[in-house]
């Protein structure tokens, strides 16, 4: 897999990691936690991502430091980051995705609202989707180009109380906000054992969710055949089955590694990514990378000539296939419907052609078209997040 000696990764969920991630991918993943003056921070952890000695006479959690003082020591407001000219001109006019997590305190932070505490929990989610929702419509940023989800049994229920008009789901199997990984994996698996590819999908129709997110293990090595029932794959048999069952829904897979990347794009599903290296252009898969396959999409013509590059013509192959190109804004009408009847063909989508033209007159390609999402921005990093 190659890479570049010179590109620096900026931390995960700080603006110059979120800039980057925007211009390179078809949008962002991003955490939002609520801060003790009831503003929103981007950030992922339940504590601070600092040095122990810079956290000497602090909160001990995220949600009871003001967002000055998260500022201060240089994470990021979620207004803040919407006011950043990159990410409001790629989100609000190219089309471009924001997957907006929001983070639960821990039961025992003074807004966390105790372990058994649902009425609590489900007022701070609608809470957090509320003050976002504001932010964004402020901002001007369609509705379509967001989705809020979260790690919260009821958010079907927060959902509703937010009245919020965005896209949003639930990220199951469920994990709890607290304990270590390994407490929190333990206490997923049963779910995921019980929860074959089919009944998530179930599961979220019931829920009302507008997409499916969905954990790598459904799809790869020997995890997948975990779940008891029918399983998926991104090939052969597994494949046919996975386009049925999901019936054109659409699906967003995290963490995505590199080897299944192709793999999953051309199944039809969203990739979430830790890898935005500017220069990763060849995929340990043996193809050419095409990192916006929603904003700048190949036609199957075009994926066929993508496939056939090998490692010493494929930064040849890759210009030329990006000078050619046009971005789902720069698309006329009968280059849409052919990229939208290929995709309806391939992936079982329900809508008509007619239907899915109407909606994605804009800049913004259809809903359940594959994307790349660069995960916290330009991917995850090392703890502290910053030092």
């Amino acid at each position: 897999m190659e890479g570049s000696k010179q590109w620096q990764q900026a931390p995960e969920n700080t603006l110059p990691s979120l800039q980057h991630g925007m211009k390179t991918f078809d949008g962002i993943e991003f955490d939002i936690r609520i801060t003790s003056d009831r503003q929103l921070a981007i950030h992922h952890d339940r504590n601070v991502s600092l040095p122990k000695e810079r956290l000497e006479g602090r909160p001990t959690w995220a949600e009871e430091w003001t967002l000055d003082e998260l500022t201060e020591v240089g994470f990021l407001g979620f207004e803040d980051l919407l006011n950043d000219s990159t990410i409001r001109n790629h989100w609000a006019d190219k089309g471009k995705m924001g997957c907006i997590e929001i983070k639960r305190p821990h039961p025992k932070a003074p807004s966390g609202g105790g372990y058994f505490g649902r009425r609590h929990h489900v007022e701070h989610v609608a809470d957090a989707m509320k003050m976002a929702e504001e932010i964004l419509d402020q901002h001007e940023v369609p509705r379509e180009n967001t989705v809020f989800y979260s790690f919260h049994r009821h958010m079907p229920q927060s959902a509703k109380k937010s009245g919020t008009k965005r896209p949003w789901a639930a990220l199951i199997p469920y994990i709890p906000p607290y304990g270590n990984r390994t407490f929190q994996r333990l206490k997923a698996f049963p779910t995921y054992v019980t929860t074959p590819f089919g009944k998530l999908v179930k599961t979220h129709l019931r829920q009302g969710s507008s997409m499916l997110p969905c954990a790598i293990e459904y799809f790869d090595g020997p995890t997948r055949s975990l779940p008891i029932g029918k399983h998926v794959s991104l090939k052969g048999k597994g494949l046919k089955r996975l386009t049925h069952v999901r019936n054109g829904m659409p699906t967003y897979v995290w963490p995505t590694r590199p080897l299944l990347e192709h793999d999953l794009l051309r199944a039809g599903l969203t990739a979430l990514t830790d890898k935005a290296d500017p220069d990763l252009l060849w995929l340990p898969s043996g193809h050419l990378r095409w990192k916006q396959p929603g904003t700048q999409p190949l036609d199957e013509s075009q994926w066929s000539v993508l496939k056939q590059a090998t490692y010493e013509n494929h930064r040849e192959i890759h210009a030329r296939l990006l000078e050619e190109t046009p971005t789902w804004e720069q698309c006329d009408s009968t280059r849409r419907r052919l990229l939208i009847s290929e995709w309806k063909n391939k992936w079982s989508w329900k809508e008509s052609v007619d239907e899915l033209m109407m909606k994605s007159e804009g800049a913004t390609p259809p809903w359940a078209a594959p994307r790349i999402i660069g995960h916290r921005g330009s991917g995850k990093t090392s703890r502290p997040v910053l030092n």
